[in-house]
């Protein structure tokens, strides 16, 4: 059995509780070492104390961090929207149809091609440091081109999301297309999934039919997650609080009553500021739900559409500039409390036992990753304990 220890950690960001008391929300260690025995966490500690193990690898003074944890994003699409991203950046009209374009385009794919286009965008994910993702389906909105979405996530990731329920396609109805989503489509796609979601929101689906869809998803064995007010104020949030769901996503319109249920429910508000980036709408108000008591998370929303960004250090970066975050909290957000998002205490925090899934940064603190946006920081990347990004000596 081969172990690994990681010497020379200037800064280790642990996340872990038991830490918190010495090194504040992130249980930070400094001169810290870490060693790796197989897919896991086998110690933590001072690196005057680390234990003898069969590799040594010198992290020379850089800081080291958890993966980042993706807990949302739509990598099952082909083609591109660049053409309405350009448009939606110069103030021009744009009619080239949105997700229904993106619709189109996927179910003409083949599954080969979209495994390979998931492919490139998990890897250009896992070079900048994530190491666990969720991956909805969404674009194929068919029966057999939901369940074939989800399959082709699952190569990839176990944590996969039912989205049939993202926008009613041409030539149905809302009400047959629920019918739909709850019934044929759903049997074919829980094999391949472990949550359910739905785009709560106007023009797409209401409150009611939200909750049809995820009471179906639930009897399926599926978990739920939601959508919920990212273009105006309405129900989604307070639907996601009243069915205790994991997690709630976008949450950019909110009233003092969504605020309150969130804090006492429990639900984690997904916070996607590369969303308010790539479409000038208002970004979340996060100072104001983490000084309220509400658990807070960071994803990137991957997707062809409206955040066509893979990056999360951009997200920290964002959400310390725009919405007020301290550097502290965003990282936490997006490691920590991402694992929290999908239901995961075994990522997201370094502590023995859970998955040897870290990220060493050339630079001497987490700091940096808002500090020094847009520059890559990432040295390398350890997944289940193995090296997947770098050669670190």
């Amino acid at each position: 059995m081969t172990t690994t220890v990681i010497t020379g950690i200037g800064e280790l960001v642990t996340n872990d509780p038991a830490r918190r008391e010495q090194g504040g929300l992130l249980g930070l260690l400094p001169d810290a070492a870490v060693v790796v025995e197989r897919s896991r966490i086998a110690w933590v500690g001072p690196g005057a104390e680390a234990p003898d193990a069969d590799v040594r690898v010198d992290a020379g003074g850089r800081a080291v961090i958890p993966g980042f944890v993706d807990s949302h994003s739509h990598l099952v699409f082909a083609g591109d929207r660049s053409a309405e991203f350009e448009a939606r950046m110069t103030g021009e009209p744009y009619t080239a149809g949105g997700i229904r374009t993106t619709v189109a385009r996927t179910r003409a794919a083949t599954d080969e091609q979209l495994t390979s286009h998931v492919a490139r965008l998990v890897a250009e994910m896992r070079g900048q440091g994530t190491t666990t993702v969720e991956i909805k389906s969404g674009y194929g909105l068919s029966v057999h081109d939901e369940a074939r979405s989800l399959a082709v996530a699952r190569q990839f990731t176990d944590e996969t999301t039912f989205l049939g329920a993202h926008v009613v396609p041409d030539g149905t109805t809302p009400e047959d297309y629920v019918a739909l989503v709850t019934g044929p489509m759903l049997a074919a796609a829980a094999p391949h999934a472990r949550w359910i979601d739905v785009f709560c929101e106007d023009g797409a689906f209401d409150v009611d039919e939200a909750r049809a869809i995820l009471l179906a998803g639930t009897d399926s064995g599926l978990r739920g997650r939601l959508h919920a007010n990212q273009l105006t104020y309405g129900g989604g949030v307070q639907l996601a609080c009243e069915l205790g769901l994991a997690a709630v996503d976008h949450c950019t319109f909110l009233s003092g009553d969504d605020v309150s249920a969130l804090e006492s429910s429990g639900t984690i508000a997904t916070l996607l500021p590369g969303v308010e980036f790539s479409t000038r709408q208002p970004y979340p108000d996060a100072r104001g739900l983490i000084d309220a008591g509400v658990r807070v998370a960071l994803a990137s929303d991957c997707n062809p559409g409206s955040c066509f960004t893979s990056s999360m250090a951009l997200c920290i970066a964002l959400a310390v500039r725009e919405m007020r975050m301290s550097p502290a909290e965003a990282l936490h957000a997006a490691t920590a409390m991402g694992a929290a998002a999908l239901d995961r205490d075994d990522v997201g925090v370094l502590a023995p036992g859970n998955a040897a899934d870290l990220v060493l940064l050339d630079a001497p603190s987490y700091v940096h990753l808002a500090y020094r946006p847009g520059v890559p920081l990432v040295a390398g990347v350890w997944q289940a304990g193995r090296p997947v990004v770098g050669t670190p000596s």
